[in-house]
Formats: structure tokens, C-alpha cells, sequence
């Protein structure tokens, strides 16, 4: 085996730094020379600038003025034609049109099984006109027939008009065929029909025009008749009452 022979130490090589200065010197900023005074802006200066703002000029389409004076008129009579038709309304104050059962007929009334309801009912509808100088038109006519709040037929009128203080009867026809009723109203309409006491509820829905002159307004109009009927087939009229709003 070889002896053991240690290597050398290593020789650390020490490298000087540079050694740097804690001042640094700028160089020195030239002076600047001030400008020379020009005197004040002349009066070309000052307009050049005046016409810079200001915008050209333009005139405007004579149709735009006549259409803004169109305009303008035409408001003004929408204005003066309502203040006009509040004066009025206000003065002569038109009364709603009134509906009325005059008379009514029970022809026949029963039960194809205890949930379907079959019956026939004729009656006499009386429309009329309580105002003095507005006449009025009926655009829309609808009755329903109830029986306790139960519908159980419908009829749409064609539309009449009607002048002053004028009434106008028409007969209206109104069939239920195998209207579902529940089991509690079948038994109470079994036990009027016993009773001689039939109870039905008609119901109207209509859209009026008043006319006054060249003046015209739509309304909607309500009317609710409950009237009693005898037990069929004589089926007489035996009480009723009748009221209208709008």
C-alpha cells in the first residue's frame, strides 16, 4: 500500500476592488435666454381666435318650422277639445244606461244525472236611455246566466243604438245543456224546483258610446239582475231586482 501523502492548501487570490466615489458632479445646466415680449395680440389675433370658437352659422328648413307650428296647433286643440268635453260632461252630467229583466220564463229545468244540469229560460231584456240629449250605442252585448255564482249559459246581443229617453226589448234565449254542477248546488236546485222558488243571477257586460254633437266617448257598463222564477214548465216570473254601473 502507498503511503499517504496530504495535498497542498489551497492559495486564496485576493482580487483589489475598485474603489468608487461618494460624489457624483453633473454637468451644469446652460440658462435659458427669455423670450422676447411681443407686445400685445392685435385685433386680427382676436378675431381669428372669435371665429375659431364660434360655429358657422345655419338656417333653418322652413318645413321643420311648419311642422313644429303644426304641431304645436294641434296640441292646442287636443287641450281646448278635453277642457271642452269636461264642461260639458259636468253641465249636462249623462247618466248611465239601464238594463232590466221585464219578464222571464222558466220553461223547463233537469238532471241527466246528479252532475249534469240541463234547463231552458226566456226572457224579456229591457235596455233604455235615461238621458235627455245623448244618444247612446250598445258596440258590445253580453249576458251570462248564474245559478249560485255557478255559470251556467251565456248570449251575446247584436249591437243598436238608441236616442234620447228611447228603450228597446229584446227576447233572449238562454239554453244549459250538461253543465257540470257540483253535488252540493244539484241538491239545492233539486230542492228550489220543490220549493217553487228557482234562483238565477244575470249578469251583463257592455261597451257604450255617447255621442253629443261631434263629441264621442266609450265606457264600459255592468248590470246585475237577480230575479226569481217558479218551477217549471209554468216557470213565472215571481221577483227581480236590478242594478247598473259603470
Amino acid at each position: 500500500m502507498p503511503p499517504f501523502t496530504p495535498s497542498p492548501p489551497a492559495v486564496q487570490t485576493m482580487i483589489p476592488q475598485s474603489i468608487s466615489s461618494p460624489y457624483r458632479f453633473q454637468p451644469m445646466k446652460q440658462a435659458t435666454k427669455p423670450k422676447p415680449f411681443m407686445g400685445p395680440p392685435s385685433e386680427m389675433d382676436f378675431r381669428s381666435r372669435k371665429q375659431l370658437l364660434l360655429h358657422p352659422h345655419h338656417r333653418t328648413d322652413p318645413l321643420v318650422w311648419c311642422y313644429g307650428i303644426l304641431c304645436v296647433v294641434f296640441s292646442l286643440l287636443l287641450i281646448l277639445a278635453g277642457i271642452a268635453t269636461l264642461i260639458i260632461f259636468l253641465v249636462i252630467k249623462p247618466r248611465n244606461p239601464l238594463f232590466e229583466t221585464a219578464n222571464a220564463s222558466l220553461n223547463s229545468i233537469y238532471l241527466d244525472s246528479p252532475a249534469y244540469f240541463n234547463g231552458d229560460l226566456t226572457l224579456l231584456a229591457n235596455f233604455s236611455n235615461p238621458n235627455q240629449k245623448v244618444h247612446i250605442t250598445f258596440q258590445y252585448i253580453s249576458l251570462e246566466l248564474y245559478f249560485n255564482d255557478r255559470l251556467v249559459s251565456a248570449q251575446a246581443l247584436r249591437p243598436f243604438a238608441q236616442r234620447s229617453r228611447e228603450s228597446t226589448i229584446q227576447a233572449v234565449h238562454m239554453v244549459s245543456s250538461q253543465v257540470l254542477l257540483p253535488p252540493d248546488l244539484a241538491v239545492r236546485l233539486q230542492d228550489q224546483v220543490r220549493r217553487n222558488s228557482v234562483l238565477y243571477e244575470i249578469r251583463g257586460t257592455f261597451k257604450v258610446r255617447a255621442s253629443l254633437g261631434f263629441m264621442h266617448f266609450t265606457y264600459w257598463v255592468y248590470a246585475r239582475c237577480e230575479i226569481e222564477l217558479g218551477a217549471p214548465p209554468r216557470g213565472v216570473l215571481l221577483a227581480r231586482s236590478c242594478r247598473t254601473k259603470q
